[in-house]
């Protein structure tokens, strides 16, 4: 609980990005992709609230708990290059476009259960928020069924093994020519191992979480 006499400055860093998070969480919750294009870059969260059943205490109808949070930066973002809107284009339409494609591809997901809330954020704001989104929320997808954000590696370059997101959710393409060497047992396997460090031992949850978040994202 935090110090009711502490001095409150709400130009602090978790207090702005506090800020941003709370705002994103007002906008929506749309279908994924939003049914209209627009530009931009910036943070969002998928939510989901179908019945695949090892995902039965991920459910979340009000689209309060995400189960992926994620970023879109502007073309050349990571090295200073891109400033402004017009370099943002529509990357983080596009971002949510791609996953749309990748939660289609899955056997065992339905896109109609996901939606999604995102927020055009000022670039200077977006990892942090992100990174912020991680840490609170422990998404599933972003901490322990690691994947989904991959982009196929290319032609010659399927070398690497497939994720634990695709284990659990066979049907993208580009996975099946990866190494097969988890099963979807295997993140069957995973993800309880998850609900149970949850339940038993938070600190520990908490930890990989902030380690999640503190990696170079699999997506920017």
């Amino acid at each position: 609980m935090s110090d009711p006499n502490a001095t409150y400055n709400p130009l602090d860093y978790d207090n702005l990005t506090l800020n941003l998070v709370r705002e994103l969480l007002t906008r929506g919750p749309y279908p994924v992709p939003p049914g209209k294009a627009f530009a931009g870059a910036g943070v969002y969260a998928l939510f989901y609230n179908g019945d695949f059943e090892p995902y039965a205490r991920l459910r979340s109808p009000a689209a309060d708990v995400p189960i992926y949070v994620g970023k879109a930066i502007p073309a050349g973002g990571r090295k200073g290059q891109a400033s402004g809107a017009n370099a943002a284009g529509q990357s983080l339409f596009g971002r949510l476009i791609e996953h749309a494609r990748s939660i289609d591809a899955a056997t065992n997901l339905n896109l109609a259960d996901f939606a999604c809330r995102y927020l055009v954020v000022t670039p200077l704001w977006i990892s942090m928020a992100e990174r912020f989104l991680i840490e609170n929320f422990q998404p599933i997808w972003n901490v322990y069924i690691e994947g989904f954000g991959i982009h196929d590696p290319g032609s010659g370059r399927h070398q690497g093994e497939n994720s634990w997101w695709d284990s659990l959710h066979p049907g993208r393409p580009f996975a099946a020519r990866l190494r097969q060497t988890r099963s979807q047992s295997d993140a069957r396997k995973r993800l309880a191992e998850w609900y149970e460090r949850q339940a038993k031992d938070p600190e520990a949850a908490r930890r990989q979480a902030e380690e999640a978040a503190a990696e170079e994202p699999e997506e920017a």
